[in-house]
């Protein structure tokens, strides 16, 4: 007895410190894995705190963490796996990543990948063997919503703050012919392509100055559409603790704790500027909203609202967007074409995890931007690991959020339901980005998915709680 009480609090602590670890990664490694070489390694402690951190130091932190996991699963008696097809699925999916990494055009892209899907299957397991536990799931959420907290915060410093103080300071020193900087500073801007030379002379680049004046934040982030990913992922249950562990305190400060929730949340994720964010936004809302006990009629009435609302906001926030031609979303068509003629050029073993950018550079529009990811998740699981790869990774995920959707729609708890509409909805949102190569966003999203996966319900009725 006495054993079995040590195990569950050493899990209880594991659960805690992966928690920590997976905010560390919100925080410092927000950039995809396939841009290690482009991020620069903090040279003082400024930088350590202020700057990402490049991409494989994950790694380091991941290792212990696996190792761990291991042994605590050793020492548990073997027990219950569920549903098996939740095992098999994402161990066939990195099975094969490994083995059509044989065949890769880019060895360096590869490795750099197979960390990262190494990442999101430990983050997976680890989910649904440390963390299905409704206690030891909180303590996950210590880390992660601490380190999610801070990221709205610096978004909205950014808006408010940074950005326009950037570029004011970019706009003095080209006034000024930069004496306002020091040379090595004036160095390592036209380096970073920040200051650039034309017609002989250094001006602030206009696409910088243009990012700052749009103010589309990205909090710790690689870019906005990255971290509407994150807020779509954990505002639901943000909110949903906000709601529902405030109830003891006084009325003035649990609605104060609400209302700064909602503001952090809602105003970083307007700023970001996503469009597709937008529409799975309001998906999400659709889904609390069927979820309550109201009449039918009452229910679908209130969900029209919203899609007729959040449609009209969106046509008229975005329409100077689409009126230009809405250029990012005819080049996600690009990448996609390509992805599926890489796959039918390539179907066994596609070209490599992580090596979208080499076929692309052969088969991408001429007058497209070139592109290192395919800007879809799933198509990119074919374009690189070919047609048993991608199904793998499409059926693991589709069986994941199905098989968890059904056993938690009708229950009354709103806490796992809300991490599973934020699960839901960063999954739905890989059909237009690449959050798979991010760890901040990756590795959360499994660990999430994983303890809902593990989650053991009661199918009794609509009234009875999660054990």
């Amino acid at each position: 007895m006495k054993s079995a009480t040590n195990a569950g609090r050493a899990e209880f602590y594991y659960a805690l410190a992966f928690g920590l670890f997976l905010g560390l990664t919100i925080w410092k490694f927000g950039n995809p894995v396939i841009l290690d070489n482009k991020v620069t390694t903090p040279a003082s402690l400024s930088d350590f705190w202020n700057d990402p951190w490049p991409p494989h130091w994950a790694n380091w932190f991941l290792i212990p963490f696996a190792a761990t996991g291991i042994f605590l699963v050793l020492r548990r008696k073997p027990g219950s796996t569920g549903n098996r097809w939740l095992w098999l699925l994402p161990l066939a999916w990195f099975g094969w990543q490994m083995v059509a990494a044989i065949k890769t055009v880019d060895a360096d892209l590869t490795a750099a990948t197979l960390w990262q899907f190494s990442g999101c299957v430990v983050a997976y397991f680890a989910g649904w063997w440390f963390f299905a536990d409704k206690r030891a799931l909180n303590l996950l959420l210590i880390g992660v919503l601490l380190a999610f907290t801070g990221c709205l915060v610096r978004s909205v410093m950014q808006r408010n703050y940074e950005f326009p103080q950037s570029r004011q300071m970019l706009l003095d020193g080209e006034k000024s012919g930069w004496t306002n900087f020091p040379a090595a500073s004036v160095a390592e801007m036209k380096r970073e392509n920040i200051i650039i030379t034309t017609n002989g002379a250094d001006m602030a680049n206009p696409m910088i100055l243009a990012k700052f004046t749009k103010g589309r934040v990205n909090g710790t982030l690689v870019y906005p559409n990255a971290l509407a990913g994150i807020i779509l992922m954990l505002l639901p249950v943000s909110l949903a603790i906000a709601f529902t562990f405030t109830g003891n305190l006084k009325p003035a400060i649990r609605w104060a704790a609400i209302l700064l929730t909602m503001f952090l949340g809602i105003a970083a994720f307007v700023w970001t500027g996503s469009k597709l964010g937008w529409l799975l936004g309001i998906g999400v809302l659709g889904l609390f909203l069927l979820r309550l006990d109201w009449p039918a009629k009452l229910k679908y009435a209130a969900v029209a609202g919203v899609l007729i609302l959040g449609v009209g906001i969106f046509a008229v926030r975005f329409h100077d967007y689409f009126s230009a031609g809405a250029t990012s979303v005819s080049a996600r068509f690009d990448y996609w074409r390509a992805a599926v003629q890489t796959t039918a050029n390539n179907p066994v073993f596609g070209t490599g995890p992580g090596t979208f950018q080499h076929p692309y550079a052969q088969l991408k529009s001429p007058e497209a931007e070139m592109a290192r990811l395919a800007h879809n998740d799933y198509l990119e699981q074919f374009s690189d690991s070919g047609v048993v790869g991608g199904l793998a990774y499409a059926a693991w995920i589709g069986l994941a959020l199905s098989v968890v959707g059904r056993k938690l729609w009708l229950h009354r708890d709103i806490f796992p339901f809300a991490i599973f509409a934020g699960v839901l909805a960063w999954f739905a949102q890989g059909l237009g980005e690449f959050s798979l190569y991010v760890p901040a966003l990756a590795w959360t999203a499994f660990s999430l998915l994983g303890s809902l996966t593990g989650m053991r319900i009661i199918e009794i009725d609509n009234k009875t709680p999660i054990e």
